[in-house]
Order: structure tokens, then C-alpha cells, then sequence
């Protein structure tokens, strides 16, 4: 009898961890991914209204999306939702910024009356602030963020909303190695303030980290698997040690290397912009629609791993992609009007696995070559999923019985 016993016990052991690999396998396509937001950019002359982009974020399980204003539409259509929003402060308006009271007024209404119902987490103070072509306003920046952040201490919402700033990775002097990072002796000072503004207010260090950059200028000398982050042999910092497989990663440890250079160890770092473009000129070498899939398939496989950098390797970090819609009123080289997951009409330019609910009844144009899913659809997922916690069930129920009728 007790042989019974134990044959039943090891049996439902058996099926216990077969319901927990297939929960497992399939659970993986329904969780928000709670490191991984999308940039909601809004320069274009024919994209959804934000009540639409609302529905589609919704549907892709998104949570966290970064405007570059603060768009009265925006903040009414995102109230009562579950999407937290990362707006931005102009870059023209840090100078008047500067002054608390303007500070106090710019929180007063335009965050004030929309937060808490609108999921308001953080105020991004200019975007990229200090660029190769210009840096005339870099000295108003930590200003400008004390007195956005006093205004948030005096209307009470310090507590909820974080301040910082994206930054160029042209603030580096030295990247390569990732432990020769170090900041350009002009933004040096800049950047110690920052540090220790962000330190004092438990607020990340955002980078905006384009490795397609990177590969366009030099396509001879740098894989195109090592930015893709597709397998390949990837390089070993010759003073640390550690191994990169991919240059994303490189980019943020030579930050943080950076940021330690001044004192900063404890920082967090978090990516505000990546992307790939999916169409450039003649001479914007790897904009591909191929090339842009597998980037962002592959940045989405590494945040669902919750994984973290070689020289932080047990700390996740955020990293917003860029960007939602192609964006056809953006100057610049075409590269620049095609770093969308989406067309203006909602419909996908390439599909990375965030499969929303709209497209499975209707069919992308996208051609058959240019769709990598890295997952499929959820309700055809949970009937497969369903279909074999089914069946493996009745399995086992079958051989419990049967070791039941042969012990006796």
C-alpha cells in the first residue's frame, strides 16, 4: 500500500510541474514588461488621436510611454488608464524655469490638474540639452530642475514624480572601452551638479544610446550582429574584464564608468531612447526594415529577461524605445521619419512580438519577410496553451489510474 502511495505522490509531482512549465511557457506572452516603455513622439501631420494610441499601447501591454511635451490631449485621453507617462519640458523654457516662481506655475498647470488621475512618474527637463552642434542652454539645466522639483515639494508631488533629463551620448568624451568612459571636460561641472541634484532626489541618469549611430559610421570596423545584439563573439574590456555581446550595453556600463569618474557610483541608468530606423538615404548604411525588427525583437527578448549590464549585471534598467509612429513633419535625413514600430495609420511597419488585439483582424502589408514574431497572438496562445494543459492532464490522469489498478 504504501508503494501505492508513493507512485501517486511522484506522479502528481509529475503533473504539478508540467501545469507549471506550460503556465510557465505560455505565461511569458502576457506579462507587462515593466522595464521596457515606448517614445509617443508627435511630429507628424497624420498620426492617430491620443485617445487611439491610447487603445494601441493598451493592447500591446505597454505601461510606460514618454511624451516630449505636456499636450493637454495627451494628459486628458492617458486619465484612468494604466500607462504611466514621462513627460518633458521644451528645451526653449528652461531659461524661465530658472525662476522659482515660473517653475511653480509651469507644475500648477501643466501637471497639477491632470495628475493623479493621469500616471504622471517623471518630468524629463529638456531632451539632449548638450549636442556637438549646440550647448548654449546647458547651463540653465540644473537650475531649471531645482526649480521644477521645488515646485513638485510645494504641490506635494515629489513624492510620486521623478526629475531628470535625457542626455546625449555626446556628453562622453571616451566610450570604448566601457571602463574609459568619461565625461567632456566642458560639461564636467554641469554634470557633477546633475549627479548630485539626482543623487539627493533618488532620480535616474536617462541616455538617449543609438548603436545604429555607431554601425552607419563605421559599418567596416563594427559587426552588425554586435549592435543587433544577434549571437556573435562581441569583445572583452581589457581592463575589467568583462565581455560585451552587444554595444547597448557597452553605451551604458561607459556611463556608469563615467559617472563613478566623479564620484557617482550609485546612480541609476536608465536608456530614454533606442531605436533603429526601418528607411534612410543613400548613405544611412543598415536602415532596414530587417535590420530595425530584429533590434527592437531583440531589445524586447533582453528586458523580458529583466537582465542587467556586465558591470551590473543583477540591476535591471528602463529603456524606452523609440518610437511608436513614423513621424513624417521631422527634419532631418529620412532615417529620421521612420524609426516607427507603427505606420500613422495604426497599421505595423514590423512586427517584434507586441501583437495587439487590432492585428489579428486585419493584415499588416508589411511583407512576409519583414515579420519576426517573437510571440504569437494571446488568444491564439491561451487556446494553445489550454490545448495542451488539456491533454497532458488527461495523460496523467490516465497513468495515476492505471499505477492505482496495478498495485492492487
Amino acid at each position: 500500500m504504501s508503494n501505492m502511495f508513493s507512485r501517486i505522490a511522484m506522479t502528481n509531482s509529475i503533473v504539478l510541474l508540467l501545469f507549471s512549465l506550460t503556465f510557465l511557457e505560455h505565461g511569458l506572452l502576457f506579462q507587462r514588461v515593466s522595464s521596457l516603455g515606448i517614445n509617443y513622439g508627435q511630429v507628424g501631420d497624420n498620426l492617430p488621436p491620443p485617445d487611439k494610441v491610447l487603445q494601441l499601447l493598451s493592447s500591446l501591454h505597454i505601461n510606460k510611454t514618454r511624451i516630449y511635451d505636456t499636450n493637454p490631449r495627451v494628459l486628458t485621453s492617458f486619465a484612468n488608464s494604466n500607462i504611466e507617462l514621462f513627460v518633458t519640458v521644451e528645451n526653449e523654457m528652461l531659461p524661465s524655469l530658472v525662476d522659482p516662481q515660473q517653475a511653480l506655475q509651469w507644475v500648477t498647470t501643466r501637471i497639477k490638474p491632470y495628475f493623479p488621475a493621469t500616471k504622471i512618474g517623471g518630468i524629463a527637463v529638456g531632451n539632449e540639452l548638450y549636442t556637438d552642434d549646440d550647448s548654449s542652454l546647458i547651463g540653465y539645466l540644473v537650475p531649471a530642475m531645482m526649480g521644477i522639483h521645488g515646485a513638485l515639494v510645494q504641490t506635494g508631488l515629489d513624492k510620486y514624480i521623478q526629475v531628470s533629463t535625457p542626455n546625449s551620448l555626446s556628453v562622453l568624451q571616451e566610450s570604448y572601452p566601457p571602463s574609459a568612459g568619461c565625461f567632456r571636460p566642458e560639461v564636467a561641472g554641469v554634470m557633477t551638479q546633475l549627479l548630485g541634484f539626482l543623487r539627493n532626489t533618488n532620480s535616474p541618469f536617462w541616455i538617449n544610446a543609438y548603436p545604429y549611430f555607431a554601425y552607419k559610421d563605421s559599418p567596416t570596423k563594427i559587426p552588425l550582429d554586435y549592435v543587433l545584439f544577434n549571437p556573435n563573439p562581441g569583445m572583452v574590456d581589457p581592463y575589467t574584464k568583462y565581455h560585451y555581446d552587444n554595444m547597448l550595453y557597452a553605451q551604458v556600463d561607459a556611463v556608469i564608468f563615467a559617472m563613478a569618474r566623479l564620484g557617482f557610483k550609485d546612480i541609476e541608468v536608465g536608456v530614454s531612447e533606442t531605436g533603429w530606423p526601418s528607411k534612410g538615404d543613400g548613405d544611412e548604411v543598415g536602415a532596414t526594415v530587417a535590420n530595425a525588427a530584429v533590434y527592437n525583437k531583440n531589445i524586447l527578448r533582453r528586458q523580458l529577461q529583466n537582465e542587467g549590464t556586465p558591470l551590473r549585471p543583477n540591476l535591471s534598467f528602463d529603456v524606452y524605445l523609440f518610437a511608436l509612429f513614423n513621424e513624417d513633419l521631422k527634419p532631418g535625413p529620412t532615417s529620421e521619419r521612420n524609426y516607427g514600430l507603427y505606420q500613422p495609420d495604426e497599421t505595423m511597419t514590423y512586427n517584434v512580438g507586441l501583437l495587439s488585439s487590432s492585428s489579428l483582424t486585419s493584415t499588416s502589408t508589411t511583407s512576409s519577410t519583414s515579420i519576426i514574431s517573437l510571440t504569437s497572438s494571446a488568444s491564439t496562445a491561451l487556446k494553445k496553451g489550454k490545448q495542451r494543459l488539456m491533454y497532458w492532464t488527461c495523460v496523467y490522469l490516465l497513468a495515476i489510474h492505471m499505477l492505482i489498478r496495478r498495485s492492487y
